[in-house]
């Protein structure tokens, strides 16, 4: 059915699955080390990528994947903000931050073999390595952007919140009135990237950096 490119399909299932499977256990993990057991409760905090998955994402996931790239998502991890350490707004701008810093993580320890293994790996594992390490750079890169419901939003509601000055507290008065409206401003602007490249903009640049800085690519 895939021909030649079912290694790569089954290499972005992999690479996204893994992604998010970091990404939302460390968010759990954060969350229970803050002081909120929520999600551990749940058992969230696990690599076991089955309490992760959504199945409208994970079908996302597979389509997608079938066109050549992975697109999908994973369940919300509950978090109670009031039971955090540090606050609420702090505290989850610290969970939210941590999902991002272990897809980071992860593509740099995946980097290591995948720059030391040539002659030593076979060509499908740096190639599987390579797909990982880049979808999990392209996740943390996506997620810090500052709009809701993405990680950057709540640490920029964090960093906001740590500010004692008139202008922060108008900032983040302001972005919590219009914080509903984030999910249809999001899907606008990756729509319309075609016309007007703000996505891109945003998302490119950084993931190339990075892109180069970990992987040498």
């Amino acid at each position: 059915m895939f021909g030649p490119d079912l290694p790569r399909f089954i290499a972005i299932i992999v690479a996204v699955l893994v992604a998010i499977d970091v990404h939302e256990c460390c968010h759990a993990w954060m969350a229970a080390e803050l002081g909120d057991p929520t999600a551990k409760n749940l058992g969230r905090v696990s690599l076991n990528p089955i309490v992760h998955l959504d199945p409208l994402g994970t079908l996302m996931i597979l389509w997608t994947a079938l066109a050549g790239f992975g697109i999908g998502w994973g369940k919300p991890v509950p978090v109670d903000p009031y039971r955090l350490r540090y606050g609420p707004r702090t505290g989850m701008g610290i969970v939210s931050l941590a999902g991002p810093v272990a897809n980071l993580t992860t593509a740099a320890l995946l980097a290591v073999p995948f720059r030391m293994g040539v002659g030593v790996l076979p060509n499908f594992v740096l190639e599987l390595l390579l797909v990982v390490s880049m979808v999990n750079i392209g996740l943390a890169i996506f997620n810090l952007l500052p709009l809701p419901p993405l990680d950057g939003y709540g640490v920029l509601m964090g960093i906001l919140g740590n500010i004692r000055a008139p202008w922060a507290y108008r900032w983040s008065y302001t972005f919590a009135r219009y914080e509903r409206y984030g999910p249809m401003i999001l899907l606008l602007v990756i729509i319309g990237d075609r016309y007007i490249p703000l996505f891109s903009s945003f998302i490119y640049p950084p993931y190339l950096l990075l892109a180069r800085l970990i992987l040498g690519v």
